[in-house]
């Protein structure tokens, strides 16, 4: 492991009470790991690594971590790592933490591949295993932003961030749950589920528990943890868009209703 993991380290995270998701969301994550690989590859490797959200907007574009050579970096719920690597080659101090063994094994892999050492470490973002202050960005590319609490993510990133540090994460829009038909498994043109009260969202025994907030649950939440809010972004897929995350008619829902949103803010 680089040196660098030792100066970071903090504790072993441990699960604690109320983290039957993390062991559901690591299961899970661990046994669907190869496939969302094979499908996903292509979205997200080359130039499109340093991309955000399932429309994959080039980091060139919104221009949201800013330079990063020299940074101290960590991804939450890294995966493959493909972010981070690209970060590395820019002169990052990159660091990674996923909650699966099998990402991160495929993220060690694809690091090794491109000739590079930085820590990856297998732990959850409710509790994160750093000291105090030890880095200028905190990032999320969906990832542990989705799949863990905010209530205990957004504090940890407070902790972790130097002041004046940007924390930026793409997470699910709210839309995306409100005109969910979940029976069928699609996007409707109309309201399905109600915005208030939905801040835990249980898929299904073989699939993953997701986390949400409504707009003013996630500004309260930044606030009381010391953040300023300094861009918001709702992406709008371009016309015949494709991606894979998302079938042609979600990518035609998506150019009427938003179906990520895009923070970035900085510690005070």
């Amino acid at each position: 492991m680089n040196p660098r993991a030792k100066a970071v380290r903090r504790r072993r995270p441990r699960s604690g009470r109320g983290s039957g998701h993390i062991r559901h969301n690591r299961a899970v994550w661990d046994r669907v790991s190869a496939g969302y690989d094979r499908r996903h590859a292509k979205s997200l490797s080359g130039r499109s690594a340093e991309a955000w959200g399932v429309f994959r907007i080039p980091e060139s574009t919104l221009r949201l971590l800013g330079p990063v050579r020299g940074v101290a970096t960590l991804e939450l719920g890294c995966g493959a790592s493909r972010w981070s690597i690209a970060l590395a080659r820019r002169g990052a101090r990159a660091v990674g933490i996923d909650l699966s063994a099998r990402q991160l094994a495929r993220a060690r892999n694809l690091r090794a591949k491109a000739h590079l050492r930085f820590p990856l470490l297998r732990g959850s973002a409710e509790r994160l295993p750093f000291r105090d202050r030890s880095f200028d960005l905190v990032f999320c590319d969906w990832g542990a932003m989705t799949f863990a609490d905010p209530g205990r993510t957004v504090p940890e990133c407070a902790r972790v961030l130097r002041r004046g540090g940007a924390f930026v994460f793409a997470t699910a829009n709210p839309f995306r749950y409100m005109a969910h038909d979940f029976s069928r498994d699609r996007m409707t043109r109309r309201l399905t589920r109600p915005y208030f009260g939905n801040e835990r969202i249980d898929f299904g025994p073989g699939d993953t528990v997701e986390f949400r907030r409504t707009y003013a649950g996630w500004v309260t939440l930044f606030r009381a943890n010391g953040f300023a809010i300094e861009r918001l972004i709702e992406p709008r897929p371009r016309l015949a868009q494709r991606t894979t995350y998302l079938s042609p008619s979600e990518v035609r829902w998506a150019r009427s209703w938003p179906v990520e949103t895009i923070w970035k803010l900085v510690r005070e």
